[in-house]
């Protein structure tokens, strides 16, 4: 795209023509898609994307969160660093949820946020606050760039740092607070305004991880036999299942680690871990685990020898505060970890496979949050966004590892359940993939706002599948649930936690237009599943929460049940 250079008219840059100076910088750097939530004070940036259409695609949404969490979905679908406009004033806080997310998930997010110029700030100017020092700690690089002058050096170094590219700071979102003085639209004559015959957009496309050959390593690295594990927490990449099929060792793998996979990974390995956790010797780490106590637990040991695989910085854990080592070469961890002892992982996967024979026969096919997750797992699909609480959860528990795994996304940088629909919708929008969203009715209704779409936009191909238990299921899994079967407690836990409702989801998507099926037999979502995505859709299946405390009961003892039965014991 080329820019035009300052007005001839002004000694300094036009709020237009700093507006196309930081569009141009943000595609020389890799930029190819940017939502915007409109306003006015952010007007010389919309008209300069008019302008740059189809090379920088802009995406319209009118809620900010939504539109923060919606260029967060791209920035991790597409690979690439993606923009985010507002204007001034609430508007800019309104994404900070996004950008605590972006942080500590290391996601590449550039906040474009229009402000006021030196002269209007202090004085009680519509919409006008300190915006600079909004995010703090959060973002790798915010400045503020004047109006009249030109931002295109601030821009560079912004995206460097998005990247990563700086020295020593891992990826992650960047602020670029830009103030425009009047006239903040060009002139009424058409003079200065070319946008380009809007085309048919066709998405960048991204790299699907590739499940082998990433480190490098040989198996005569180490002859040391270990009962070692290899534990591949949200974020580790097929390096994890490598490393674990180089060593033959057990690999206990999140849904979201894209590491959940092959021979080597174990299932149900958080209802193995009673059986097998005082019989570790050492303990490997990919990513950052997340999901359960029993991994927490063996994580924490301190007499157990424990390694961080850590190859490049992460933003997730400030180092001396951790207690395991941190290795950052390929060689060292293989040597630390050693090859898998005798029958160590033929014992692990003998104790996985009664596991998911138990596992399956308890469930049975009456529907429930882990039958959902297991035939939500066994369903070919290119790209699948999970939802925080219980979702993920159930799929780490119930999701039988195949030969391969979908590509799993999952905010898991601060789990919280806000713009989870958003994110899908911008995973979706990044590539021309299908995506499946699962999610529970919390997490749906926390984000309704993202089903808004302005007339013209591009619908994302999102099959979202609600588990609607009328309330926050997770917590009948937690102490409270305990709490709650007591007389005393009972109402207070449901008020303050169960947070009970009667939304119907299915008066919802008939207001914004999306197709709703209601789910109520395991046929019936395999049909549902094996079907093409096309638009947006909703599945929904209800269930009690009440049920859900005795079912994970009846899981447990099934399990253990058939260990015995089985005469499990590790490394036999």
């Amino acid at each position: 795209m080329s820019f035009a250079e300052p007005s001839r008219h002004s000694p300094d840059w036009l709020a237009l023509d700093a507006a196309r100076r930081v569009v141009a910088t943000l595609l020389e750097g890799g930029v190819r898609q940017l939502v915007l939530a409109p306003g006015s004070r952010s007007a010389p940036l919309a008209y300069a994307l008019a302008e740059a259409q189809p090379q920088l695609e802009t995406l319209v949404r009118i809620d900010e969160r939504a539109a923060g969490f919606t260029a967060l979905g791209l920035a991790l679908g597409s690979g690439r660093p993606a923009a985010v406009v507002t204007t001034s004033g609430t508007a800019v806080g309104n994404l900070l949820p996004a950008v605590m997310e972006a942080n500590h998930a290391g996601v590449p997010l550039i906040v474009l946020s229009a402000d006021r110029p030196e002269e209007l700030r202090g004085t009680g100017a519509n919409q006008t606050t300190d915006q600079l020092d909004l995010f703090g700690t959060h973002v790798r690089f915010a400045v503020d760039i004047a109006a009249g002058t030109d931002p295109q050096a601030a821009v560079r170094t912004a995206l460097d740092a998005a990247q990563g590219l700086l020295a020593d700071i891992p990826p992650g979102p960047v602020q670029l607070n830009l103030a425009f003085r009047e006239p903040l639209t060009p002139s009424l004559d058409g003079s200065d305004f070319q946008p380009r015959a809007r085309r048919p957009i066709t998405s960048p496309s991204s790299e699907v991880p590739q499940p082998y050959s990433r480190l490098g390593l040989t198996r005569s690295l180490s002859e040391r036999a270990r009962r070692t594990v290899v534990l591949a927490g949200h974020d580790a990449g097929a390096e994890a299942e490598e490393f674990a099929r180089l060593h033959q060792l057990p690999l206990l793998a999140e849904p979201s680690s894209n590491a959940r996979f092959g021979a080597n990974a174990i299932g149900p390995y958080r209802l193995l871990l009673a059986e097998f956790s005082e019989q570790v010797e050492r303990l490997v780490t990919f990513g950052r685990p997340t999901l359960s106590r029993p991994v927490a637990a063996l994580m924490n040991r301190t007499e157990l020898p424990r390694a961080l695989y850590l190859p490049r910085p992460v933003p997730w854990f400030e180092e001396g505060r951790r207690s395991e080592s941190l290795i950052r070469n390929a060689a060292a961890l293989s040597e630390f970890a050693g090859t898998g002892a005798e029958g160590w992982l033929e014992s692990w996967q003998h104790a996985a496979a009664l596991a998911e024979t138990a596992l399956e026969s308890t469930l049975g096919t009456e529907l429930c949050g882990l039958r959902l997750a297991r035939e939500v797992w066994r369903q070919p699909v290119e790209q699948l966004v999970v939802g925080s609480s219980n979702p993920i959860r159930d799929l780490d528990l119930a999701g039988t590892p195949g030969v391969l795994s979908p590509r799993v996304f999952a905010n898991r940088g601060l789990a919280g359940i806000d713009g989870t629909i958003s994110t899908a919708s911008g995973v979706a929008l990044a590539a021309p993939r299908p995506t499946r969203l699962l999610l529970g009715d919390l997490t749906f209704l926390h984000d309704a706002g993202g089903l808004l779409l302005p007339d013209g936009e591009r619908i994302p191909e999102v099959q979202m599948i609600v588990l609607n238990d009328a309330g926050g299921g997770i917590f009948n899994l937690l102490e409270h649930g305990v709490l709650g079967e007591q007389k005393d407690y009972a109402d207070a836990v449901e008020r303050f936690f169960g947070t009970s409702h009667r939304v119907k989801l299915e008066s919802l998507a008939a207001g914004y237009g999306l197709e709703h099926r209601l789910i109520s037999t395991t046929a019936e979502l395999t049909e549902s599943l094996q079907a093409p995505i096309h638009g947006r859709s909703i599945l929904e299946i209800r269930t009690e929460r009440s049920a859900l405390r005795g079912l994970h009961d009846r899981v447990k003892t099934a399990v253990s049940a058939a260990l015995r039965a089985g005469d499990v014991r590790a490394g036999s």
